[in-house]
């Protein structure tokens, strides 16, 4: 059995291409005009996670190099670009609504497990002591407001139609 030893990330400090600690920042022309963009990658990604304006060098022509400053400021801005995102996808993959039912609190939930082919959706309603009230199918393009929420429950929370 042989054993392969781990990569090193290796690092890579030119003017117009940085790669440290798993991010790589790349100038690169900017296509809509006479600018230059910088485009920043994490490891693994095939896309990259931040792309944004350059700074003209000197000379008004070629772009300012890259330095240690401007990568740690464009590592920081792209983690929160991920970040962002991140919370943005759980917010419309997970949504809850708290509506009041007979007097009591009750929190409707929409939770939705996307795949490409056949994604699926639970409408749950749970009462504010955590005990669940009802648990069914729904549509992953089901649109939970409100409205909708409340005249589930005023209907005894029926199963939803899947059609």
């Amino acid at each position: 059995m042989s054993v392969e030893p781990e990569q090193e990330d290796v690092s890579i400090f030119e003017d117009r291409l940085w790669h440290h600690k798993g991010w790589e920042a790349r100038v690169i022309k900017n296509e809509d005009d006479d600018g230059w963009a910088v485009s920043m990658t994490q490891d693994g990604q095939s896309e990259p996670a931040l792309v944004g304006p350059w700074t003209m060098g000197r000379d008004k022509k070629n772009p300012k190099p890259l330095d240690v400053s401007a990568f740690n400021t464009l590592v920081k801005t792209a983690h929160e670009v991920i970040r962002r995102h991140e919370q943005h996808l759980a917010a419309m993959l997970h949504q809850a609504i708290q509506i009041d039912v007979h007097g009591l609190r009750v929190t409707v939930a929409l939770d939705i497990e996307p795949d490409e082919e056949n994604p699926t959706a639970t409408l749950s309603a749970t009462a504010a002591d955590g005990s669940q009230l009802a648990q069914v199918r729904a549509r992953p393009d089901y649109r939970l407001t409100r409205a909708a929420a409340q005249q589930w429950a005023d209907a005894g929370y029926p199963r939803a139609s899947e059609d």
